[in-house]
């Protein structure tokens, strides 16, 4: 959906809508036409999906469940969340969220206040990307669930991630582009799905370039500010020190904005940064950084999306991985060679 909607200039509800022969939202004839036409020109097939006898039909009205582990310990959720609402909204849907904290003994309960006899669907959400066992009690549900942000290993239930690894090797490849070839990154947690894929982008950037990778140019760090902070000032403590730095997050790029600055070096002239996530302080920071969107808002849609869609009933779903674009903005350029 995300392919089809970029190549007909139209967003993926709107595509879900098309594809779908969904006529309660009045789509111009031309614009239908864009999008089959742009879901023929990538190969896709544009036929509706078979329709399953006992399937439910998602109407409007209905009340969405959203279940997620942590709410407030980041603002990823919440940009989620209203992903979800705008769609559901849209179709005349509420949205229900409860915080699980994946307690063993208080998610169950949660889970089952959340889909009472009002509630049509389910979205089920985890803070890190990863692997989950889904509680069983998913599996009695006779309505649909989507999984967001994490993915079982049976591919019970739709489910949608960010494309780490492809977002992990586009932020290397633009400091390539400008002529880096030292370039450093500093790692989130590596026990995370995140930091493991976000540095196998990267990696995937230097081979595909010929350039080699160093350990050396690789730190530690823990997604918060003091860790790129640190981690920016043992990479120029190196005989031969990075052009160019990959924060694995923005707020480790603040704290790289800090060591660099306290060494004289300026953004980015004298050394060229680049973060992930794009959060709001991306914007203010000075100059302004180039960092990859995480697409939560994006899954939240889709997932409303898929609730909405006639799927046909199958016993493995793939998981969809979401663009992780480059937002590109003022904290990189060319080494000083090679201006």
């Amino acid at each position: 959906m995300t392919d089809v909607a970029r190549e007909a200039g139209c967003s993926q509800a709107t595509v879900s809508f098309v594809l779908n022969r969904n006529d309660s939202i009045k789509i111009s004839p031309q614009m239908r036409e864009r999008v089959f036409a742009a879901a023929r020109a990538l190969g896709y097939s544009a036929a509706p999906s078979p329709v399953v006898a006992s399937e439910i039909e998602f109407g409007t009205g209905e009340m969405i469940g959203f279940a997620v582990d942590q709410l407030s310990t980041s603002p990823e959720a919440i940009v989620a969340i209203e992903g979800a609402r705008q769609a559901a909204w849209a179709a005349g849907n509420v949205i229900l969220v409860a915080q699980t904290q994946s307690d063993p003994r208080m998610e169950p309960k949660t889970l089952k206040a959340l889909t009472g006899k009002d509630v049509a669907a389910l979205i089920y959400m985890t803070i890190f990307t990863r692997e989950v066992e889904p509680p069983a009690y998913l599996y009695e549900l006779d309505i649909p669930v989507v999984l967001l942000n994490c993915y079982s290993v049976d591919h019970a239930f739709p489910a949608v991630v960010p494309s780490e690894i492809a977002g992990g090797q586009s932020a290397t490849e633009h400091l390539i582009r400008h002529g880096h070839t030292r370039i450093g990154t500093i790692m989130g947690e590596p026990h995370t799905s995140a930091a493991q894929d976000r540095l196998k982008g990267y990696r995937r950037a230097l081979a595909t370039a010929d350039i080699p990778f160093d350990t050396e140019l690789v730190a530690d760090g823990n997604w918060s500010a003091s860790a790129g902070y640190d981690a920016t000032v043992k990479l120029l403590a190196l005989k031969t020190p990075p052009t160019a730095i990959f924060c694995q997050n923005d707020r480790m790029a603040i704290g790289c904005y800090e060591a660099l600055k306290e060494a004289g070096l300026r953004i980015p002239q004298d050394m060229s940064v680049v973060g992930y996530d794009d959060e709001e302080i991306s914007r203010h920071l000075h100059p302004k950084l180039t960092t990859s969107i995480l697409p939560h808002r994006a899954m939240g849609q889709w997932a409303i999306e898929q609730l909405e869609a006639r799927r046909p009933a199958r016993e493995r779903y793939p998981i969809a991985k979401l663009e992780c674009a480059l937002v590109e903005r003022d904290s990189v350029t060319m080494p000083k060679g090679k201006r």
